[in-house]
């Protein structure tokens, strides 16, 4: 049991050593300027819970909660992530993660899910049209006047887009 102990503490620390170190940098992107880190609340005791702090550019915030909506949601983002490059999968669900963001804030989440899919895919269910557009494929669900709801595939890797200047 003490071995067994010993390992898991081992794994533990290695995991959260990973999860802050990439939290610090998911952090940076999605916050220019802005500083965030994970720590034990108790550096001695890995049983004592986890603090997240996060401080974007320019804020003193000691809650999360005095953040912004978008605020929040781009710091569970950015721990989220960290998460996905510590345990790597082949693939992730994400559902509605960026509702609550601006279109700069928007544009920084999209810039982590752009740096993912090149090492898996991602499944985003969103109304945003940004994020549909970053998409390589959309699935959509229709129904017509007295029919059934039917599953529509539309692979945006070969459609030409023409740009209006």
């Amino acid at each position: 049991i003490g071995a067994l102990d010993h390992e898991i503490e081992l794994r533990f620390q290695e995991a959260f050593t990973e999860v802050a170190e990439a939290y610090q940098r998911y952090f940076t992107v999605l916050f220019p300027g802005g500083r965030g880190r994970i720590r034990l609340a108790d550096p001695d005791d890995a049983h004592s819970g986890l603090m997240i702090e996060a401080q974007p550019l320019g804020k003193k915030v000691s809650q999360l909660t005095l953040l912004s909506g978008g605020e929040r949601s781009l710091a569970a983002l950015a721990f989220l992530f960290s998460i996905f490059e510590a345990r790597p999968s082949p693939f992730y669900v994400l559902d509605e993660v960026e509702a609550a963001l601006d279109d700069a804030n928007l544009r920084r989440f999209l810039r982590i899910v752009d740096e993912f899919r090149q090492r898996a895919q991602l499944l985003i269910v969103t109304h945003q049209q940004q994020t549909m557009e970053a998409a390589d494929v959309l699935y959509g669900v229709t129904m017509e006047p007295g029919g059934s709801s039917q599953v529509v595939r539309k692979d945006m890797t070969s459609v030409g887009i023409d740009l209006v200047v």
